[in-house]
């Protein structure tokens, strides 16, 4: 067992306007619970949030859609009707009454959709790539199990200001909903990183092309987050590297560079980086530091959140090292709703179960327990 130095985990950081107590972060975690039809947050999910909120513990909520034609994945909840931040200001009172935080991760899915679960809408990307929606490894969440993507179209360039619309009306009811900020989802292969990366952006307008244009959506969409919430309240996320979602570009970390260096006149809460060891929810590159962290730290002047793959001795290190402030887990928060309190007092965790990941019951979501439940059969060593 690697023993916890300095414990910079468990050291205040101030975030925006807010005052964390510990930088452990539960990481957006995509989990198909939310109440069919309608797509709303419900008991389940309540409970489930519930239990891992923690006194000045900062949660990320899972991919919320911002439109019925975003909202490409099958049990994802929304962020579009009075029903959806009904159900979300349950929770979000839930957290706060832990003396939790919670921001909104608003989600657009682009291309990587179902029309069974877009209501029939044809998905949308910045260009048409055929070979995305014939590729069999790649399978999104349906009502009927999982399917290869539907064929998309492009954005003819007069809709763009709608989709725009769409996050800030988005950020806006996560406001009445009781978040206490929003973060962008533009990371691994949906909507803005499908207009960041040129393997995929093969626009001609003043979206396309250059990494000025190719960086134009996201920019835009920051600045109508920017205008509901403050800069100091809205948060990106970003995959540099990450070719999760049939991603890919020419020169990724010049991009990634500029769109760190253009993200800097925001003032943002925070940038959330995820590691290129991890392609979807699974590391690839096991061992491999916190490179896109450790390189964007040299340019984005805020607070870096890093993600992918960390166990709490990297986490450790990664802030021992400066590279980053704070350290999202995923597969871990999910399997252990304590997360904190075990790493914070050295305990065995609980193993995560895969299988369960995407299924649509309490099984495998609300029923990991807490140190004082365990069984000694479904632990492992921290690490």
């Amino acid at each position: 067992m690697k023993t916890l130095t300095t414990n910079k985990l468990f050291t205040p950081i101030q975030v925006g306007p807010i005052e964390l107590k510990h930088r452990v972060v539960m990481a957006p975690l995509t989990r198909s619970r939310s109440v069919q039809p309608g797509s709303i947050p419900g008991d389940l999910m309540l409970e489930y949030y519930s239990q891992r909120a923690s006194e000045g513990g900062l949660i990320v909520s899972e991919g919320t859609s911002i439109s019925v034609q975003g909202g490409g994945w099958f049990g994802a909840p929304g962020l579009y009707s009075e029903e959806q931040v009904a159900g979300w200001k349950r929770i979000t009172d839930a957290v706060h009454q832990k003396r939790g935080l919670m921001f909104s991760q608003l989600w657009h899915t682009g291309r990587a959709a179902h029309v069974d679960s877009t209501n029939g809408a044809t998905p949308v990307s910045s260009s048409v790539n055929p070979e995305y929606w014939q590729d069999s490894t790649i399978q999104e969440s349906t009502p009927q199990g999982w399917r290869q993507p539907s064929p998309h179209r492009a954005l003819h360039i007069t809709e763009i200001p709608g989709i725009i619309e769409d996050y800030r009306k988005a950020a806006e009811r996560a406001k009445a909903a009781g978040f206490d900020g929003v973060e962008l989802h533009a990371g691994n292969g949906y909507l803005p990183d499908q207009f960041l990366q040129d393997g995929v952006n093969r626009r001609t307008d003043s979206y396309g092309g250059s990494l000025e244009n190719r960086s134009h959506f996201l920019l835009q969409v920051v600045e109508a987050l920017v205008s509901a919430w403050g800069g100091n309240r809205v948060a990106v996320r970003i995959a540099p590297g990450g070719r999760w979602n049939g991603m890919s570009d020419s020169d990724p970390e010049t991009l990634f560079d500029y769109v760190a260096k253009e993200l800097n006149r925001f003032g943002l809460a925070y940038l959330h980086i995820i590691e290129p060891r991890v392609r979807g929810n699974i590391v690839i590159a096991e061992g491999q530091y916190a490179i896109a962290a450790a390189r964007l730290r040299k340019i984005f002047n805020g607070k870096i959140i890093a993600a992918g793959g960390f166990e709490p001795g990297t986490a450790e290190e990664v802030l021992e090292k400066g590279d980053a402030d704070l350290v999202a887990f995923g597969r871990h928060f999910l399997a252990n709703p304590d997360l904190p309190k075990r790493i914070r007092l050295r305990l065995p965790l609980n193993a995560h179960d895969r299988n369960t990941f995407y299924t649509f019951d309490a099984y495998g979501y609300t029923d990991y327990p807490f140190y004082e439940q365990r069984s000694e059969s479904v632990t492992t060593a921290v690490h």
